[in-house]
């Protein structure tokens, strides 16, 4: 792989690794979200990790964030149009995660609802 190729492959993993980055963009690819909504459709994720990965997407200008002045502040979550470039990106991943799962046989699992075991 050419140096320019795998520092610009490492800069999209950098971008949508972490443990909760994709679920979050999961979340906001079926539209805007409220903290609330993401920590909830989000099962195990700390409110201090989702905080830290939302800022870090919001750095990478992959999401925005929207403050609305009411009592209490309402705070809502979108993709920014970059961040939907991502799509075909998350799409192919998951595309090659079920190649990869069914080279060792090994059945995808359903997402867990929230809430549940």
């Amino acid at each position: 792989m050419p140096d320019d190729l795998h520092c610009a492959a490492k800069v999209t993993a950098d971008v949508v690794g972490g443990r909760w980055k994709v679920e979050i963009l999961h979340c906001l690819f079926k539209g805007t979200q409220r903290f609330s909504e993401l920590q909830h459709a989000i099962d195990g994720v700390t409110q201090k990790v989702l905080t830290q990965q939302l800022r870090e997407l919001e750095a990478d200008h992959v999401i925005s964030r929207q403050i609305f002045p009411e009592v209490p502040p309402r705070v809502e979550y979108s993709l920014t149009d970059f961040g939907r470039s991502l799509w075909p990106v998350l799409s192919a991943m998951h595309e090659w995660g079920l190649r990869h799962l069914a080279e060792r046989n090994d059945p995808p699992t359903a997402p867990k609802a929230a809430g549940e075991p």
